[in-house]
């Protein structure tokens, strides 16, 4: 098989029971996804893979024969989390699809849009049709391509090869195109025109290599269908500059001088709320442009330690993983020797600039995702996915808004996308049995979602004790017990600590 990836293939599904010809959720509260409020307790019948009914008065004796019972009495019921920047490891992590795909659905995620099928074409589109027919444990997976899966591809695409490129992706199987680095715009207004005649989605990670010609309204006006991270996007708000300032000694190639400046780049955009910055955000609503501001992923650089040293490393994060996040000039996002206190401070003026932008867009009818971008920057997957949630919070977000980005929200824009129907994001007759169910009120605290849990005093004995976590992550009628997947990765993460040490 063709590609470019040393990540194993995920071995055949040895967990998960089910589907069954008939599955019962009974007396959950359920937080269905489109930004209701909880309600129940609910009933839910499942057939196979599919949402039958939902009952708050108590399904009927006919409908409770013959089924396989899940009594989540006092539990909380949500439609599975949709990740819409996603990477199965990747270059230089030693990580496996198992130990990615594990974390992902112990934490709840039941699809992922693999941005840019970074360890080969061939290889996601392989693993793509092995989740669809659960022959594996792993999200759903939607394959976004980029240039260099192509045989011709090399550094740049050109204007004449673009047509040739969307059939080719179209023909192999492919959901869409990410851009990244230096692109052609006219190729890239090509890709975009096509990929959407085409059924085809387009998402773009703007870089500084390209924002000087393509910004984030460039790219929306000429139908990109998301936003990746926010590159681009001060730019699109400069009123007193094209360019941003960069010190005379900038080098891109250099990582610490590039996240050093993008750090102090939203300063550089039209004051919040001024003419420019809303005449910016109104055409992109009427673009209805989507934005996956992954705002999980760059944590690290307003806060170092606080990502370096979280309580899910020890037991969670594999050695080889962990060394690949190390200060290393020849290692992506592992910038952080010589981080400095006004680099903490640049970054955080950074996310509140960028959080304001992201809830007025959400407060105006945009369509804001949840995508994490793990596997970087000291963020594990499953758990950055969760930091994700909380980070959403803090930029103004109602926990329902939250859930409603990381469910509904993520669902819509892969099947506006695509030209295909809503199947999943959503608790709602007649869609897949996609669901996440946990003993805790994700509501009141996303911590409660991590698979470390959080401490909480127990009313009753006075006592600390750890709570939470995901108890069941269904995907397509499947059943899988959350906290084994965990204890599954664990494993790992022990045995490959005691082969170094053997």
């Amino acid at each position: 098989m063709s590609g470019h990836t040393t990540v194993p293939f995920a071995p055949n599904r040895d967990c998960g029971e089910g589907p069954y010809e008939k599955l019962i959720i009974k007396n959950a509260i359920m937080i269905d996804g489109s930004g209701a409020p909880p309600d129940g307790p609910v009933d839910i019948l499942i057939e196979k893979n599919i949402i039958k009914h939902i009952s708050i008065r108590g399904l009927s004796s006919s409908q409770l024969e013959n089924a396989h019972v899940i009594d989540a009495s006092g539990m909380y019921v949500m439609p599975g989390f949709v990740d819409t920047h996603a990477h199965v490891g990747g270059p230089g992590q030693g990580v496996s699809a198992e130990y990615v795909n594990k974390l992902w659905m112990a934490h709840g995620v039941t699809t992922i849009r693999d941005a840019g099928s970074i360890n080969g074409g061939d290889w996601t589109l392989h693993e793509k049709k092995r989740s669809a027919n659960n022959e594996i444990v792993a999200p759903r997976i939607y394959a976004y391509t980029c240039f260099r899966n192509w045989d011709k591809g090399d550094y740049s695409l050109s204007a004449s090869d673009a047509y040739d490129y969307v059939l080719w992706a179209q023909t192999k199987g492919f959901d869409g195109f990410k851009f990244i680095n230096r692109w052609d715009p006219k190729a890239m207004e090509i890709v975009i025109s096509e990929a959407k005649k085409q059924g085809l989605g387009t998402m773009a990670h703007l870089s500084q290599t390209t924002v000087s010609r393509v910004n984030a309204l460039d790219a929306a006006t000429m139908g990109l269908g998301s936003l990746e991270h926010w590159y681009g996007l001060p730019e699109a708000l400069f009123d007193q500059q094209i360019i941003q300032d960069y010190p005379y000694d900038y080098n891109y190639s250099n990582e610490h001088h590039r996240f050093s400046e993008a750090g102090r780049l939203w300063k550089q955009a039209a004051e919040p709320y001024s003419d420019h910055w809303n005449e910016v955000m109104d055409k992109l609503l009427a673009l209805d442009f989507t934005m996956s501001p992954t705002l999980a992923i760059y944590e690290a650089t307003r806060d170092v330690a606080r990502s370096q040293y979280a309580d899910y490393h020890e037991d969670y994060t594999l050695p080889s993983l962990w060394e690949f996040f190390q200060p290393d000039s020849k290692s992506h996002g592992s910038f952080f020797s010589n981080w400095t206190t006004k680099n903490e401070i640049d970054w955080k003026e950074n996310y509140r600039l960028w959080m304001t932008f992201l809830n007025e867009y959400k407060n105006r009818g945009g369509r804001i995702c949840t995508g994490s971008d793990s596997g970087y920057i000291y963020k594990t997957y499953g758990f950055g996915f969760i930091r994700e949630l909380e980070l959403l919070q803090e930029a103004g977000f109602h926990p329902l808004e939250v859930i409603r980005s990381a469910t509904y929200m993520g669902a819509e824009v892969l099947a506006k996308e695509n030209g295909e129907p809503m199947e999943f994001g959503l608790i709602q007759q007649n869609m897949l049995a996609d669901l996440v169910i946990v003993e805790e009120n994700p509501l009141h605290n996303f911590k409660t979602l991590y698979g470390t849990g959080t401490m909480k005093i127990n009313s009753e004995t006075g006592q600390p004790e750890q709570v939470g976590g995901v108890t069941y992550t269904i995907k397509d009628g499947i059943v899988y017990d959350a906290k084994q997947l965990l204890a599954d990765v664990k494993k790992m993460v022990i045995n490959a600590k005691e082969q170094r040490t053997s």
